[in-house]
């Protein structure tokens, strides 16, 4: 089973409007999110920094450290996302190792991408 195919069947599931703030870059953090439909942009200091389409991942450094968001989300489109607290994150990765991998190369991409 692919990750997203695991996070689209997710109970918690949120709507969003073009333009509608998800979260806020320095807001306390304690979800990810995965994208179901729609496009979600993520911004550092007003800039858009990466477009996460259907099936992608964000807020995932919410699951490994305790910090505030280090950027923000905004709906790009109307988008639907479903939402995986801490307790979940464990359950998935504790019963899908791969979906661990699979949101550390997530992580791993963002940061080669900001550093090089």
């Amino acid at each position: 089973m692919t990750t997203f195919k695991l996070l689209k069947g997710e109970r918690d599931v949120r709507s969003y409007d073009a333009g509608q703030t998800i979260f806020a870059e320095g807001a306390p953090a304690d979800v990810m999110y995965a994208v179901i439909e729609g496009e979600v942009d993520i911004v550092f200091r007003g800039n858009v920094l990466e477009t996460v389409r259907e099936g992608g991942i964000f807020g995932e450094l919410a699951l490994v450290d305790e910090g505030p968001r280090s950027a923000g989300a905004v709906a790009r489109s109307r988008c639907r996302v479903s939402v995986v607290d801490a307790k979940r994150f464990a359950v998935l990765v504790h019963q899908t190792p791969h979906f661990a991998i699979d949101v550390m190369r997530v992580m791993a991409e963002r940061l080669r991408r900001r550093t090089t």
